[in-house]
């Protein structure tokens, strides 16, 4: 299930916009409103709904943690710095589980990010992760594979 606009709360802010990875959910011209152009596209990532500063965009819980016939609310508050989930079962039963947000500039919440230096714009760009190829215990670039050897079946 793909997310949805409560018409009513939105005020075309453009965050759900801005925050989307698929670029799917765009402001109406006519209502200056969001909605999801693409909804078969729709990751269910949860970026929109939490970034919506009006909680005005909502969707679908996973399987996984909510069965069939329940809701999910997701809040996010950045003045106390949290994200709070209700579910609710079919049953009427409720669970609220509430999560920590990052809101602090770099190195001032997680210690061990702390300990390093403040990445330059040139690795802030680059295609690698934080901490490859340390991470992956190799020196230098990361390892390539010759297309060559995907058609010979060899993989090193």
């Amino acid at each position: 299930m793909s997310t949805f606009v409560y018409m009513t709360r939105c005020d075309g802010c453009g965050h759900c916009v801005d925050i989307c990875p698929s670029d799917i959910m765009h402001i109406d011209e006519n209502i200056r409103r969001a909605k999801n152009i693409e909804p078969n596209f729709c990751w269910e990532c949860y970026s929109c709904v939490k970034a919506c500063p009006n909680h005005a965009i909502d969707v679908r819980g996973y399987a996984d943690f909510a069965p069939m016939g329940h809701s999910v609310r997701v809040r996010r508050e950045e003045e106390k710095g949290t994200i709070s989930w209700k579910i609710k079962f079919r049953n009427g039963t409720e669970k609220n589980f509430v999560s920590p947000i990052t809101t602090k500039p770099w190195g001032k919440f997680i210690p061990k990010l702390a300990e390093g230096d403040k990445p330059n714009q040139g690795e802030i760009n680059s295609q690698r992760l934080y901490t490859e190829p340390e991470g992956l215990n190799i020196e230098g670039e990361l390892p390539s594979v010759p297309k060559e050897s995907f058609k010979k079946g060899v993989y090193y």
